[in-house]
C-alpha cells in the first residue's frame, strides 16, 4: 500500500446513477463471492466504476484472465499474479490474491516464498521458471531467452496466457496504487507491502 487514503473514494452504492448501476450489476447480483466481501462489492469495483465504461471494459478482459479460457494452470496462475502484486507493492492487489491463492492449491509456505522470488529454496524447476519469467516482465517487461527456454513444460497458448496475466495485474497493481485504493472490511495488509508514509 503507497496510500493511507483514497486519492478517488470508492462509490456510495446508495448513489449510483445509471450508467454506474449498470457497470456493477453482475456485482449487486446475489451470489457473486468472487466480486464480493460479506455482501459487499469490493473497493476496487467502487473506485473503478467512476468510469463506468472503462470497467465494463476491464471486467471482460479479466474475466478471461480468471477463467479457464486462460490456459494457465488455476495454481500457476495465482502464482505468478501474487508475484506480480508483490513486485508492484500493491498491498491490495496481494491480500485479494492471497485467499484466492489458497483456493486454488498454493500453500500458506509457499504464498510466503513468493515474497522471496524464484531463489526461494521451496520451488521446483516449474514455479521456479514461472516467477522468473514474471520478474523479467515486470522489470524489463521482456521474458528474457534463458526465462522463456525455461518455460518448455508449458504450450505456446500457455506463454502467451502468462505474459498477458502478468501485464494484467501490473496493469490493476498501478491503477491500485495510484487511486489509493484500501483494503476491505476485515482484511489484513502484509506488513512487507505497507509502503504508506507515517
Amino acid at each position: 500500500m503507497r496510500l493511507r487514503a483514497p486519492r478517488i473514494a470508492p462509490v456510495d452504492l446508495d448513489k449510483l446513477d445509471g450508467d454506474q448501476r449498470e457497470a456493477l450489476s453482475p456485482f449487486l447480483a446475489p451470489g457473486r463471492s468472487a466480486t464480493r466481501s460479506e455482501g459487499q462489492v469490493l473497493n476496487i469495483f467502487r473506485t473503478l466504476v467512476h468510469a463506468p465504461k472503462a470497467l465494463t471494459a476491464f471486467l471482460a478482459w479479466g474475466s478471461y484472465i480468471l477463467s479457464k479460457r486462460n490456459a494457465l494452470h488455476e495454481r500457476d496462475r495465482e502464482l505468478v499474479i501474487l508475484r506480480t502484486g508483490y513486485n508492484c507493492k500493491s498491498g491490495y492487489e496481494f491480500t485479494q490474491h492471497h485467499r484466492i491463492g489458497l483456493d486454488c492449491g498454493l500453500s500458506e509456505a509457499e504464498i510466503e516464498a513468493i515474497k522471496t522470488g524464484p531463489d526461494a529454496a521451496i520451488w521446483g524447476a516449474h514455479d521456479r521458471a514461472l516467477l522468473r519469467a514474471t520478474d523479467d516482465l515486470t522489470s524489463d517487461f521482456f521474458v528474457s531467452e534463458s526465462s522463456w527456454a525455461a518455460l518448455d513444460f508449458l504450450t505456446e497458448k500457455q506463454k502467451m496466457d502468462l505474459v498477458m496475466t502478468v501485464g494484467q495485474y501490473t496493469q490493476v497493481s498501478m491503477m491500485l496504487n495510484s487511486f489509493g485504493v484500501q483494503l476491505d472490511d476485515g482484511q489484513l495488509l502484509d506488513p512487507q507491502l505497507d509502503g504508506r508514509p507515517a
